[in-house]
């Protein structure tokens, strides 16, 4: 059947040095710094809703914002006790 080419198509993020990588159980999601200030701007104003918050950042999904919020949250909120 030919050659398959098994690259990403977020493979020009993961380029940059900026980028942040947040490891789920099998996927990884790389964040920029804008996208992490974003994401921490709009969860202060309108909290856990992560489709409107995903509709502030092209080509984020809802569950890539969720997943990279709880990843890096749920640590710290930890270190806490």
């Amino acid at each position: 059947m030919g050659d398959f080419d098994h690259s990403s198509s977020n493979e020009h993020r993961s380029q940059d040095p900026k980028l942040k990588e947040v490891r789920t159980e099998n996927t990884k999601v790389e964040f920029s710094e804008d996208e992490e200030m974003l994401i921490a701007r709009m969860f202060n104003l309108v909290g856990e809703r992560w489709s409107l918050i995903a509709g502030r950042i092209p080509g984020r999904t809802a569950e890539e914002i969720e997943k990279y919020w709880t990843s890096r949250h749920s640590s710290q909120s930890q270190n806490d006790r």
